[in-house]
């Protein structure tokens, strides 16, 4: 068994990738092993034993021929000789003084049925000979060397083969197009519901939702395929779920927080009351990002949006502050995105590099099929074994980050779930400027 490992392993090289392939694979090769096997029998045992029946039936009379003329014929029996083989026997053949045998055509190689009657000429016929082209392809001419002379025979060509070989091949071509015609027409639609499944399901993992998909093809793929859409049902369900309910929750809380503001303003300046206002003010700030990580990117539609736009626009943002914001955009990218989630996805991660850097670096450009948009700092950066972690709802990273920030941890949690519905994702590494990297990667 471990001595098949390395030639499976080869033929799995050669093998077609994709389905339609390998099922095309698994139809077509019976055929052709089936095919060859008939050629194999046919040419092996048939055509050569009838090849072999012929070119000896061709001998016989050319045998036959030279005992009519005997040892010395006349011109007339000779002539008479000539015609009756050309009528009823399709030999034309000449007797010249001549003695000699024609040199051998070194140029001339035999095929199978000439090479034949080569054999036969060689175990029957008894004397000299020498086989060469004829006149035209259509014949073969055979030289006797005999005592009364030299024998000339023509001996055509549909003598030496028989027609039934050229109907086979044909009729095995033939068959073996029409049958891979209807097989690849029988496969193409029935790979093509497997392929707008693996579309809806690439454009649901962009964000696009696809209302005209409906399962279709056979029984199997469309069960895959209604599988798929109650799973999308259940998962925009949850969302929604989701979004109103810590919406309820968000309103809810904001109108007891309105009602202690109120009062807060009515107990006069302290500093027990500035701490409580602080606490107020941090608990909407919470609020608002609660609210802006459970809403996520269902309530938007995709639209055609200018990326080079839409980066300027977040760098314009941050340089009103009176920040150092670089942006570098290489070519046009133009893609379909939510373009309010995207942009806060953007500028959640400008304004981390903002908040714990001094400098930092937009680059935007297109590798193969995605876009990678790097932003950099030249803060303290995230140590290697926690720069998953940031990504959690709620994390802070207090040791390697200012404490004294605010925020609740869900900044990045909002960055990479906008990024992933999208159909990319957010990396951490760390930046040529000393600090933190983030990597956004978008599919195109």
């Amino acid at each position: 068994m471990a001595g098949l490992t390395p030639i499976l392993a080869t033929l799995k090289d050669f093998l077609p990738s994709s389905l339609f392939g390998r099922a095309l694979v698994i139809i077509v090769a019976p055929i052709v092993l089936l095919q060859l096997v008939v050629v194999v029998i046919f040419f092996d045992r048939h055509w050569d034993n009838m090849t072999e029946r012929m070119a000896r039936g061709v001998v016989g009379d050319i045998t036959m021929v030279i005992e009519m003329l005997g040892t010395a014929p006349s011109d007339k029996n000779a002539e008479r000789l000539a015609s009756v083989s050309l009528r009823n026997l399709q030999l034309n053949f000449t007797l010249t003084d001549d003695t000699a045998l024609p040199p051998t055509a070194s140029d001339w190689q035999l095929g199978v049925p000439r090479w034949a009657l080569s054999r036969e000429l060689e175990d029957h016929l008894g004397y000299p000979y020498q086989l060469r082209k004829g006149n035209t392809a259509n014949f073969v001419t055979v030289f006797v060397g005999l005592p009364a002379g030299l024998l000339t025979v023509q001996v055509p060509v549909s003598r030496l083969t028989a027609s039934t070989s050229h109907i086979l091949l044909l009729w095995m071509t033939g068959s073996s197009l029409v049958l891979l015609t209807i097989a690849i027409i029988f496969l193409r639609n029935q790979v093509r519901p497997i392929l707008k499944l693996a579309e809806a399901a690439e454009d649901f993992g962009k964000g696009r939702v696809t209302e005209r998909f409906k399962p279709t093809g056979a029984r199997e793929i469309r069960q895959a395929a209604a599988q798929f859409l109650n799973m999308r049902d259940r998962i925009l369900r949850h969302l929604q779920q989701r979004t109103e309910m810590l919406a309820g929750v968000s309103h809810d809380l904001r109108t007891p927080l309105t009602r202690i503001k109120l009062e807060l303003e009515m107990l006069g300046s302290s500093e027990e009351v500035a701490n409580l206002r602080g606490d107020v003010i941090e608990m909407e700030r919470m609020l608002d990002e609660y609210l802006e990580f459970a809403r996520g990117q269902d309530q938007e539609d995709p639209v055609t949006t200018d990326l080079g736009n839409l980066l300027q626009e977040v760098a314009s943002d941050a340089r009103r502050e009176g920040r150092d914001v670089a942006l570098n955009v290489e070519g046009n990218m133009v893609l379909k995105l939510r373009r309010d989630s995207f942009k806060r996805c953007l500028t959640n991660l400008v304004g981390n590099a903002l908040r714990f850097g001094s400098q930092v670096h937009i680059s935007a450009a297109r590798r193969s099929d995605s876009i990678v948009i790097a932003v950099d700092d030249d803060g303290p950066g995230i140590p290697e074994a926690h720069r998953e972690l940031v990504f959690r709802p709620f994390q802070r990273l207090e040791q390697s980050r200012n404490p004294d920030t605010g925020g609740v941890g869900l900044g990045l949690s909002i960055a990479r779930d906008a990024a992933r519905s999208h159909g990319g994702d957010i990396t951490l590494s760390k930046s040529p400027l000393g600090g933190l990297r983030a990597l956004i990667y978008l599919p195109v």
